[in-house]
């Protein structure tokens, strides 16, 4: 099969490399519809992280699973799944507290798990470990215009979310939103579901700023540093906001 590894900074391939098969009777294996480049991955790419051997990269994907290890029970073969960049069995004591990326058998994708190097996100074929925990089945296949929505959900809306929510942002709130990348704009969408009344996100990108008023944002500061919390206060006067999420 054909993936994703990344040799040295600057240097990213699509390699053959071994399909992946059922290691240990909890794993699955996905068959990837989509994947994405995640900001993290520029770490390694840039040479800001140390990178010692090649391997494969990717943590964010969406797909279909193909094969269950005998001890899977929640998943079978042909369910549509998401797969968060977090291995997690759902049972231990930090995942019963809500903390799966800390899970005592969890790992990362595209970093060493249990059984060695994890398979990353950007192949056709992934082996995820831990299923019955780490997989979201979706309840009927999407369409197809649906997938890429569905693929935010493994990483960058769920990071978003979490932003929001650790926020404790609550019905009626102003909320500030400190940048319009993929996070910022999840935290806008997630601050208006949980039903912020006023969001102004900063951002200096017509594009962005389209797309964050879409998702719910009721008013933009362009300007920057001093210049952006003199415009901030003029607009919001006392007390100020509620919460602010820099993302």
């Amino acid at each position: 099969m054909r993936a994703t590894v990344i040799h040295a900074a600057r240097d990213i391939r699509l390699d053959e490399v071994p399909d992946p098969v059922i290691q240990r009777p909890t794993d699955a294996i996905v068959k990837i519809a989509a994947s994405c480049v995640c900001g993290s991955d520029l770490w390694p790419y840039r040479g800001i992280s140390r990178l010692p051997e090649p391997k494969r990269i990717g943590h964010e994907l969406v797909g279909v699973i193909e094969e269950v290890g005998a001890d899977v029970t929640t998943l079978r073969p042909g369910d549509f799944v998401i797969a968060p960049f977090a291995v997690s069995d759902g049972t231990c004591v930090n995942c019963c507290n809500g903390i799966t990326s800390s899970c005592v058998n969890g790992a990362f994708f595209s970093f060493n798990g249990a059984d060695g190097p994890m398979d990353g996100g950007q192949g056709e074929w992934a082996r995820v470990p831990q299923a019955d925990g780490t997989l979201v089945k979706v309840p009927e296949y999407p369409d197809e215009e649906l997938i890429p929505s569905l693929l935010t959900l493994s990483d960058v809306m769920a990071t978003g979310h979490h932003a929001a929510v650790s926020a404790e942002v609550s019905p009626g709130d102003v909320v500030v939103v400190v940048g319009d990348g993929a996070v910022g704009l999840s935290a806008v969408l997630a601050s208006a579901r949980l039903g912020a009344e006023r969001i102004v996100l900063m951002s200096r990108h017509a594009d962005r700023q389209a797309v964050g008023r879409s998702f719910g944002a009721t008013d933009i500061i362009e300007e920057r540093g001093a210049d952006a919390v003199g415009r901030l206060q003029e607009l919001l006067g006392a007390p100020g906001a509620d919460a602010t999420l820099e993302c």
